[in-house]
């Protein structure tokens, strides 16, 4: 049996159509990607058993070329197609939030944040400056580290929002392990950041960390 002889409403194409692409599971969004599967598996067989192959959506993501031609189906050509959606999600996060945008959604903000350090395989942490209105300034990627840690110095955090002269900040780091969950150091510098910029009247709205699945939220949390 065929993706063509399923329903339609089960169909992963029909189905984003009709519910939108939140609807769709990680394999099925995958489906949609691959197009075709391979004699005797279709493209959700396809994709379940890559997902399964990879550990994760992210993972497959994440690979470089070498890795990713090594999956069932794949190749240089889906390599490159990749590539390419992954750069254009890049792009277009940064023209929704470029300089003068308000931030007016969080789901956006999580979003642009995401797609600038999901790919890393070393820790990143990020700025996100902003002036009083909520206008976003400057992404400014300030500290970089191992697979297990970056240091990172409230001075220079400071001396770049000062430059700036943000009202706001909210800062983002990567877990090149794909846990969000903060670590106890993670919460220790966020509380010294967020100290020394009260010097300075500039107050730390959020703070995510970017792992497989949904970024972990400082504010949504109660660590703020």
């Amino acid at each position: 049996m065929t993706i063509k002889d399923w329903l339609e409403e089960d169909r992963p194409r029909e189905k984003l159509l009709q519910r939108g692409p939140t609807a769709l599971t990680d394999a099925e969004l995958l489906a949609i990607f691959l197009r075709t599967g391979t004699p005797g598996k279709t493209a959700v067989d396809l994709a379940k058993q890559l997902l399964a192959d990879f550990g994760s959506l992210k993972a497959l993501l994440d690979a470089d070329q070498q890795q990713f031609c090594k999956g069932l189906g794949l190749g240089s050509a889906k390599y490159a197609q990749l590539q390419a959606v992954l750069e254009m999600a890049k792009r277009h996060f940064k023209e929704v939030l470029q300089r003068g945008s308000a931030l007016t959604s969080p789901e956006i903000t999580r979003a642009y944040l995401s797609a600038q350090l999901r790919g890393y395989s070393y820790e990143v942490f990020a700025c996100l400056f902003l002036d009083n209105q909520h206008r976003v300034i400057q992404l400014d990627e300030l500290f970089r580290g191992t697979i297990d840690g970056a240091s990172v110095y409230p001075r220079e955090v400071v001396k770049q929002a000062l430059a700036y002269n943000a009202a706001a900040v909210i800062f983002a780091h990567n877990h090149p392990s794909g846990i969000s969950e903060p670590s106890q150091a993670d919460k220790q510098i966020t509380d010294k950041l967020k100290q020394a910029l009260a010097l300075f009247e500039i107050r730390v709205l959020d703070h995510f960390i970017i792992g497989d699945g949904l970024p972990y939220s400082f504010a949504e949390h109660g660590l703020l």
